[in-house]
C-alpha cells in the first residue's frame, strides 16, 4: 500500500500525450495546441473604422463636402480632397489619404456639408492595418487551450485547421451481479447502477467525449472477456467495482490475466482504498472502488490528472486553495482522508455522511478536504488543504 503523493508521481510518469493530429477549427474546442500558430496576414487586413461618422483629413477645416459612402464590405481608394469628406461605418475601409474619423454624435450635417461640432485629435477612430496582430506574428503558443475566443480569432485569421493533441478513447466497465440499468424495473436486492451515468458526466466535464460503457456480471470468464476487448480499442479503462478481496471481486485477476502491468493496488486513503493502477502497451487502466464516493473522489484525484496528461494540459491537477476549517476534526485512521466540504471565501466546513456508499452529500459538496495522513488533530480554524470541484 502506498501513500497518495507516491501514487500521483507513479500516474504521472506512466501517463503519456496522446498523438497530434489535424482538427478543423471549428471543432477544436478544449484541444490543446500541439504547434505555436503564426498570423498569416495582417489584422486588419486594411485601414478601418472604428465607429461610425465621418472620415476626413485632420487640419485646421472643420466644415467638409460629403462625397461618398464607404459601408463595411466596400473597397475604394479614389483620392479624397482636403475640404472633402466621406460618411463611413464602424469595419469600412479607410481610403488612405484620410486619416481621422469623426464619430457622427459630434457633426450635424445639411445639404451634405458636414460640420464638425467637436474636433476629434489626429488618427481618432482608425484602426491602422496589423493593428491587432501583423502577418506572421505568434498567434497562439504550443500548448494554448482552445477556447472560443481562440476559435474566433483564428477564424478572423483565416485560419481552418489547426494540430492538436488527440483526445483518449475511454472506455468504463462495470461491475456488479446487484446492478440495474437506470430506466428498468428495480427488483429485490437490486441497486441501480450510477457509476458509469457518473463516471461519464465527469469525463464530458473536462471535454472527452469517445466513451463507451460495458456492462459485466460477477463471473471471472466473462470480466476478462470484456476486459480483453476494451483494452485492444480504448487508450483508457476505467472499471467501476470488483477490485477488493471479496470471493466475486475478479477484476484484478481478469486485467493480469490479460497481460495489464500492475504499477500500484490500495493506496493509504479514504475513501478509495482499493484502486489499483496498470498498464498495458499504451493504454492506461483505473480499476476504481465500487462504492459511488468512492469511485468520483479516486476520478477527481487520480484518473482526472492521467487524462489531463493525455490531452498535452500542463496543469493537469485540480487547483488547491486553503481554508480555515470550522469544526474540530481528528484522524486517526492513519490514512489521507479526502472529506466531502463546503467552503466559501473564508473557511470550509465538513458536510455529515461521509460514507463511500453515499452521493447525497457529494451532490451538494463543491469541494474536497484534503488531511494528511499524519495530520492527527485539526484544530477549529486551522487552515486546511481544500480542492474546489466547481
Amino acid at each position: 500500500m502506498i501513500q497518495v503523493d507516491q501514487a500521483l508521481s507513479i500516474i504521472a510518469e506512466n501517463s503519456c500525450k496522446m498523438p497530434i493530429r489535424k482538427i478543423k477549427v471549428a471543432k477544436s474546442l478544449g484541444f490543446i495546441l500541439a504547434e505555436a500558430i503564426y498570423s498569416p496576414m495582417d489584422m486588419p487586413p486594411f485601414r478601418q473604422s472604428a465607429m461610425d461618422g465621418y472620415a476626413f483629413t485632420h487640419g485646421e477645416l472643420q466644415q467638409f463636402n460629403v462625397v461618398s459612402i464607404s459601408q463595411a464590405g466596400d473597397f475604394s481608394n479614389k483620392k479624397i480632397k482636403k475640404d472633402q469628406a466621406i460618411r463611413i461605418f464602424t469595419g469600412a475601409y479607410v481610403p488612405d489619404n484620410l486619416d481621422t474619423v469623426v464619430i457622427q454624435e459630434h457633426t450635424t450635417i445639411e445639404n451634405k456639408i458636414l460640420e464638425i461640432t467637436q474636433m476629434p485629435v489626429l488618427f481618432a477612430n482608425v484602426r491602422n492595418k496589423g493593428e491587432q496582430i501583423k502577418e506572421n506574428e505568434l498567434v497562439l503558443e504550443n500548448n494554448a487551450v482552445i477556447t472560443p475566443a481562440a476559435i474566433g480569432f483564428l477564424a478572423c485569421l483565416g485560419i481552418t485547421e489547426i494540430t492538436v493533441y488527440a483526445k483518449p478513447k475511454v472506455a468504463i466497465v462495470v461491475t456488479g451481479n446487484e446492478l440495474v440499468k437506470v430506466g428498468k424495473k428495480l427488483s429485490e436486492g437490486k441497486i441501480y447502477e450510477s457509476n458509469s451515468i457518473m463516471l461519464e458526466a465527469a469525463l464530458q466535464g473536462i471535454g472527452i467525449k469517445k466513451i463507451e460503457t460495458f456492462r459485466v456480471k460477477d463471473n471471472l470468464k466473462a470480466t476478462k472477456r470484456v476486459l480483453k476487448s476494451c483494452l485492444a480499442a480504448f487508450d483508457v479503462v476505467l472499471v467501476s467495482g470488483g477490485i477488493s478481496v471479496g470471493d466475486y471481486d475478479f477484476v484484478k485477476e481478469a486485467l493480469l490475466s490479460n497481460g495489464v502491468e500492475e504499477l500500484f493496488y490500495k493506496i493509504n486513503q479514504k475513501p478509495g482504498k482499493p484502486l489499483f493502477f496498470g498498464k498495458k502497451d499504451k493504454t492506461i487502466v483505473f480499476a476504481l472502488p465500487g462504492n459511488p464516493a468512492s469511485t468520483l473522489t479516486s476520478f477527481y484525484i487520480y484518473v482526472h490528472p492521467a487524462l489531463k496528461i493525455n490531452m498535452g494540459f500542463e496543469a493537469i491537477h485540480l487547483p488547491k486553495i486553503k481554508r480555515k476549517i470550522t469544526t474540530q476534526f481528528e484522524n486517526t485512521s492513519g490514512k489521507t482522508l479526502f472529506l466531502k466540504g463546503f467552503y466559501d471565501a473564508g473557511k470550509v466546513t465538513v458536510l455529515e455522511s461521509q460514507s463511500s456508499a453515499m452521493l447525497n452529500t457529494f451532490a451538494v459538496a463543491n469541494a474536497l478536504i484534503c488531511l494528511p495522513y499524519d495530520a492527527v488533530n485539526i484544530e477549529k480554524n486551522q487552515e486546511v488543504l481544500v480542492i474546489p470541484l466547481n
